[in-house]
């Protein structure tokens, strides 16, 4: 049994349904007609025997008592009983023994009966059979297989008489022969029909695993999402028809709820476009207003001073901040951009040089290629994620970290990258790094000029607007910022 389970173990499997319910159809199909042909070949071999021991008790001792005269074979048919061989079958064979020895052999044949020479194996098998008068098998090395009865003679000696099992036998095999060819086309028609008809069976399910797997390749994290068409209508008294009409419902209810997700979205960003455009103007107002009264001739007390430079500070930091939230408010709406060649190269070496000004506690190194690098894009925003990737770098390091900007292409992107040395992003910002209002540090100071973090937010917006993508690898000692961009 174990072997038999080993050896299941290592046929191949089918993976779909389909295939398994068909495989298991013709697997039990197989298994019925086995044992429906050994059956048949098992009753067949018992009646054919049984017969055989009919005739072998219809025919009795006659032809072996026969070959007590004197060790030769009758051959005058005169109907007496002990030599009568007329209504002998061909090959009935027939033997004397006395003391557990033959002394006499023969068998009928077409042109007469035939002495048989047995060797001691066959001379052992027919003293061992039993007198009983019912059938029993040996294995006769002159004659083949053979079907034989023992009798007690008048003389106290013991009769034997056989039949060949070979027509049994050719009857059993040509069953066999027959029931294989028959079983074996049963099968293979099965197997055909059986899978034709699971698959047909099956169709509405493999219309609802067609639909699942189109909703699983659609981006569902944001915007406006079209769900694939429901699978057909099925019979809702089926196991299948149940499972469609619940994965329909289910796609009814996510589609409702992206819908109105959907919505708030739009809503969002509409007000955030909205404020953010309202909110310049005031800003920009009182920003105005501050630096008008520090520029007032007259005496003005140290703290009142203080108060509208801090006044001034904030309300520039807050200008910036409705700045950038109005970008990706627009970026958002899918506002589309300038679309011209950009030179890369030149951004990233007016870039650097701003940012060398700007910090020039830190080290910076330029990797530039050889020959210029363009993108078509917008410019100005370009120009953007240059500045903020730097600017990152710049204000969450300290002096004295190795900065490096290197610029790459191929024929089909430019991949630009901002590496430091410096302590590195920790592993719960780095997760959500490009996500708005995200700072590595927020503890705002005024020495580090703290933002809104919405810094590497655009980074990421204005690249996936120009088709491109933006990545972080961050560990202590080893931060690196990579933007790709196709070409």
């Amino acid at each position: 049994m174990r072997a038999v389970r080993r050896w299941a173990r290592g046929l191949p499997r089918p993976h779909t349904l389909r295939g398994r319910l068909t495989v298991g159809l013709v697997v039990l199909l197989a298994v019925s007609c086995a044992a429906v042909g050994v059956a048949v070949v098992i009753e067949l071999n018992g009646f054919l025997t049984r017969r055989l021991d009919e005739q072998l008790t219809e025919a009795g001792p006659r032809f072996p008592a026969s070959l007590e005269h004197s060790g030769v074979l009758p051959d005058d048919h005169d109907g007496d009983e002990r030599g009568d061989t007329r209504r002998q079958a061909t090959g009935t064979f027939g033997a004397r023994l006395l003391d557990g020895a033959v002394t006499q052999a023969a068998v009928v044949r077409p042109t007469g009966t035939l002495n048989v020479k047995l060797t001691a194996r066959d001379v052992d098998q027919l003293a061992a059979v039993p007198v009983d008068g019912v059938g029993h098998p040996v294995d006769l090395s002159v004659l083949d297989d053979y079907r034989v009865v023992a009798a007690r003679g008048i003389d106290g000696d013991v009769l034997i008489t056989g039949l060949p099992l070979e027509p049994v036998e050719a009857a059993v095999h040509r069953l066999e022969l027959v029931a294989g060819i028959v079983f074996g086309a049963a099968l293979a028609i099965t197997g055909v029909a059986g899978g034709l008809w699971v698959r047909w069976s099956l169709r509405p399910l493999s219309r609802v695993a067609a639909t699942a797997t189109s909703v699983s390749e659609l981006p569902l994290v944001s915007g406006e999402v079209t769900l694939p068409p429901r699978a057909p209508e099925s019979d809702p008294r089926s196991e299948v028809g149940r499972v469609a009409g619940a994965f329909d419902r289910m796609l009814g209810h996510v589609e409702d709820a992206l819908t109105k997700r959907h919505a708030s979205e739009e809503r969002l960003r509409r007000f955030a476009a909205d404020a953010s455009h309202e909110l310049r103007t005031p800003v920009a107002s009182v920003r105005g207003h501050a630096e008008l009264a520090l520029l007032h001739p007259g005496p003005v007390p140290p703290e009142v001073t203080r108060a509208l430079e801090r006044i001034a500070a904030e309300s520039a930091r807050m200008g910036e901040m409705v700045d950038e939230m109005l970008l990706l408010a627009r970026l958002d709406a899918g506002r589309a951009l300038q679309r011209r060649p950009v030179d890369l190269t030149r951004l990233v070496l007016d870039a650097v040089t701003d940012a060398r000004a700007a910090g020039p506690g830190h080290h910076w190194t330029l990797e530039l290629p050889k020959d210029p690098v363009t993108v078509t894009g917008d410019e100005y925003r370009l120009h953007q994620v240059l500045a903020n990737l730097l600017t990152n770098a710049r204000i969450h390091t300290p002096e004295g970290t190795q900065v490096t900007v290197s610029l790459e292409s191929d024929s089909s992107r430019a991949v630009l990258t901002v590496h430091d040395n410096g302590p590195g992003v920790p592993e719960d910002a780095a997760a959500n790094a490009f996500e708005r209002f995200t700072r590595a540090d927020r503890r705002r100071t005024e020495d580090t000029g703290g933002g809104a973090g919405l810094g590497l937010a655009i980074v990421a917006a204005v690249a996936q607007a120009h088709g491109g993508s933006v990545s972080l690898e961050s560990s202590p000692g080893s931060t690196t910022f990579r933007v790709k961009l196709p070409m």
